[in-house]
């Protein structure tokens, strides 16, 4: 047995302890904040130390209680889950360390401190649940924590536009959650089993149709959490009206948990080729209506929001070709986006501070009154925007490049595609540049007429809350995730590396289903 397999569980029940010693301590700020801070702490640690193992040695497999799989629960890590927990926990901890420095817990009045830190814990602890869990019904159960969670952060302080964009929020992740309970329901009836590595070997054995309409159904599911067209409907009004903290690790991880479950069924469950051309149509109109949404917003947290769903179309691109090259690719962008996506958010996050509001219409001048907040966003903006030499641009290299392998016409429709929507992605960030940054505030007032004429305000309102002074932890969170931007682009080849070992292993998935069944224990 590894050495590292004891470390296993640690990524789900530290955060789910903690979150209960935390909720104890509701009176205690501080106990709450160094308790959520250390276990954060350790479960990136651990997170690096099973990736090590992982990569070195194979799946690390656990049976919870002693059962065996099938019959028990499986924890499974490989090297996707590693990474995904490694770069999962790093973007957590950093997103604690900006909503400590907002002063969440100090300075907000409609933010009840006691329930953020265990919320935030729970929320963790459900993200790590569902990238260990080595059967379908442990993986919703991640799902449901994630709910949970997730509502509670979401609607923090009880305004009305958090309510109003909860309520979207709850109905359809709980339609999703009943999809994907029914699509477990009929996997455990046709197949006898829950478990992932099992319903592999059994799958090819059930009629065709009834293996396309399990496939269908979980897909469905997923694809409500990843915000796939045209299922995304409800990410741009929920995830904007939350606070910068939250908005940015929801930004950052939960639509990725869903894209990671895609990734498994596409390649552990289902790996047959039956449906992906129509996620590559799904991918095309995820990245075109994604990027045509962000054009219209004058708002730049719905601009992110929109470009969020518009970039979710690379990784199911990738994942639609339906090969090595495609999946090692996704799996590169994925680890991209989680943390550009969640870097830009809290760039928005000091933007809203320093200007009184995330309105483009009402800012200006930003360069002079806060170069530092300006390279902040400048930085992982020309990423997100795939500049070359950043990772954004080698992620997107590297789809292109497999959908020429492919050579089929609708993969070279996607790869203009792919390339068009790259370039239309740089146009709302070039504009919020030139409106928030460079020019004077009293010269983008000149044109606010025409501005809310031609573009979107927020549905909700302008959440101008008067200008509030930065704090040194809010710079040096959001510095510390540009800096790891930066790093994904320094050391994207041995990063490409392990993505395109962690695809071949989705492509080859008797390793997987030996270690979970027996032979690699």
């Amino acid at each position: 047995m590894s050495a590292a397999l004891p470390l296993v569980p640690l990524v789900v029940l530290l955060p789910l302890v903690a979150a209960a010693a935390t909720l104890l301590l509701s009176r205690h700020e501080h106990a709450q904040r160094w308790i959520t801070l250390g276990v954060l702490t350790a479960v990136a640690v651990i997170g690096v130390v099973l990736l090590i193992e992982v990569d070195a040695n194979g799946p690390l497999v656990m049976d919870v209680g002693g059962w065996p799989a099938p019959f028990g629960i499986v924890l499974v890590v490989d090297r996707l889950s590693a990474l995904m927990v490694s770069v999962s926990a790093a973007v957590l901890l950093s997103v604690l360390l900006f909503s400590v420095g907002q002063g969440l817990a100090d300075d907000d009045d409609d933010t009840p401190v006691s329930i953020y830190y265990p919320s935030y814990l729970v929320l963790s602890a459900g993200v790590m649940n569902a990238f260990v869990a080595g059967d379908l019904f442990n993986l919703y159960v991640g799902f449901e924590i994630l709910l949970i969670a997730s509502y509670v952060l979401l609607t923090l302080g009880g305004t009305e536009a958090r309510i109003r964009a909860g309520t979207t929020y709850i109905v359809v992740s709980l339609l999703s959650s009943v999809l994907f309970l029914a699509a477990i329901a009929m996997v455990y009836g046709a197949t006898g089993t829950v478990n992932m590595a099992q319903i592999s070997e059994r799958v090819a054995d059930l009629p065709a149709e009834l293996q396309t309409l399990l496939h269908v159904m979980l897909l469905l599911a997923f694809g409500i959490k990843a915000a796939v067209f045209p299922l995304s409907f409800w990410l741009p009004d929920s995830y904007p009206t939350a606070p910068a903290p939250v908005t940015a690790v929801f930004a950052g991880l939960l639509t990725k948990v869903g894209i990671y479950a895609i990734l498994r069924t596409e390649t552990i469950l289902f790996p047959t080729p039956e449906l992906n051309e129509a996620l590559l149509i799904v991918a095309l109109l995820t990245m075109v209506i994604g990027i045509l949404g962000a054009i219209a917003q004058a708002d730049i947290k719905r601009m992110l929001s929109f470009t969020l769903v518009s970039h979710i179309g690379y990784m199911v691109l990738g994942v639609g070709l339906g090969t090595a090259a495609g999946v090692a690719a996704a799996i590169f962008y994925t680890i991209h986006h989680i943390v550009v996506q969640t870097t830009l958010f809290l760039g928005a996050g000091l933007i809203e501070r320093v200007g009184g509001t995330t309105s483009i219409s009402r800012l200006g001048g930003l360069l002079k009154a806060s170069p530092v907040v300006a390279v902040l966003f400048f930085l992982p903006a020309l990423n997100l925007g795939g500049i070359p030499p950043f990772s954004g641009f080698i992620g997107k290299l590297g789809l292109l490049e497999a959908s020429v392998a492919v050579g089929t016409p609708l993969a070279y429709t996607l790869l203009g595609a792919a390339v068009a929507v790259s370039l239309l992605t740089l146009y709302p960030l070039a504009r919020v540049w030139n409106l928030a940054f460079w020019r004077p505030r009293e010269e983008v007032a000149d044109y606010r007429s025409v501005l809310t004429a031609e573009l979107d305000e927020n549905p909700f309102g302008d959440s101008q809350g008067g200008k509030r002074a930065l704090s040194r932890l809010m710079i040096g969170a959001t510095a510390g995730m540009v800096a790891v931007t930066v790093g994904l682009s320094i050391a994207a080849g041995p990063l490409y590396d392990l993505a395109t070992r962690a695809g071949a292993d989705l492509q080859g998935t008797s390793r997987y289903i030996e270690a979970v069944l027996g032979g690699d224990r």
